[in-house]
């Protein structure tokens, strides 16, 4: 891998983290199009770029978690279903999904019907247009223990690269009656032990032996996908305040076609 692929993936990566499109499989999908060699440095670059992120989130978000020890609680709660899902089903995701297109395909197109459906299932719900309007009274400590368990549960369905981390925790904020804002902003901070144990998980499984020039190209790669998931960030919170989430819908079913147009034709 190259200095400038290394860029290609960190930009990748920072601005599609926390969009509901999936980072995983914008990840893959440029890293097969820009005819990237497979190999162990590569599968585990894949993953541990996503620290770059991580740290985004803790920078942006550090006053808030901070000063909010019940909201750390609820972060944790939600985080266990994850976990244990994630350990159980790693050495498939790695072995299989991570290899297909097709299924990275599959999963984009999917999810992306679901989000148009649920969003405006969610459009002619009066009660959480009133929440919407007024999210601004609302805080994070309104999400109940309860909840951030089931938001956990949610959560794991990403697993499936193209299913999106940010999509399954965010639909399943709303189909709960949390508000937008709210769960967008729940959904930021369990990426941060989501994506710090995944990431772990896979360099204790597989041990990378990065040689002088491939810690060059991995480091690069965080600082550049830390830089653009600030922006991807502040960029998702001010969308969502004035827009709906069907363009992302659209978005992962056009990606989708493409991907199979590319596989099949």
């Amino acid at each position: 891998m190259t200095i400038l692929q290394s860029i290609i993936l960190g930009i990748v990566e920072g601005l599609t983290e926390f969009l509901p499109i999936s980072s995983t499989a914008h990840l893959i999908i440029t890293s097969s199009w820009l005819k990237i060699p497979e190999s162990e440095f590569v599968k585990n670059f894949l993953i541990s770029i996503q620290l770059g992120a991580i740290l985004s989130v803790a920078v942006l978000y550090f006053k808030t978690i901070v000063k909010n020890p019940k909201l750390i609680l609820k972060i944790a709660t939600a985080f266990i279903p994850t976990a244990l899902i994630g350990l159980a089903s790693y050495k498939l995701v790695k072995n299989l999904f991570m290899e297909s297109l097709f299924i990275i395909a599959s999963a984009l197109i999917i999810g992306g019907i679901a989000l148009i459906v649920l969003e405006k299932i969610f459009a002619q719900n009066k009660k959480q247009e009133v929440e919407f309007e007024n999210h601004k009274k609302q805080n994070l400590n309104n999400i109940s223990y309860k909840h951030s368990a089931l938001i956990g549960v949610f959560q794991a369905l990403a697993v499936i690269p193209g299913v999106s981390r940010s999509a399954a925790t965010i639909m399943g904020g709303l189909s709960l009656g949390i508000s937008r804002k709210n769960i967008v902003e729940f959904s930021f901070l369990l990426a941060l032990p989501t994506m710090l144990a995944a990431t772990a998980y896979d360099i204790y499984k597989s041990p990378p032996a990065f040689s002088s020039q491939e810690i060059t190209v991995w480091v690069i790669g965080l600082i550049v996908s830390f830089i653009t998931a600030i922006l991807g960030i502040k960029f998702f919170l001010k969308f969502i305040q004035k827009n709906s989430f069907i363009p992302f819908g659209w978005y992962r079913i056009i990606v989708g076609l493409i991907v199979l147009a590319y596989l099949f034709v």
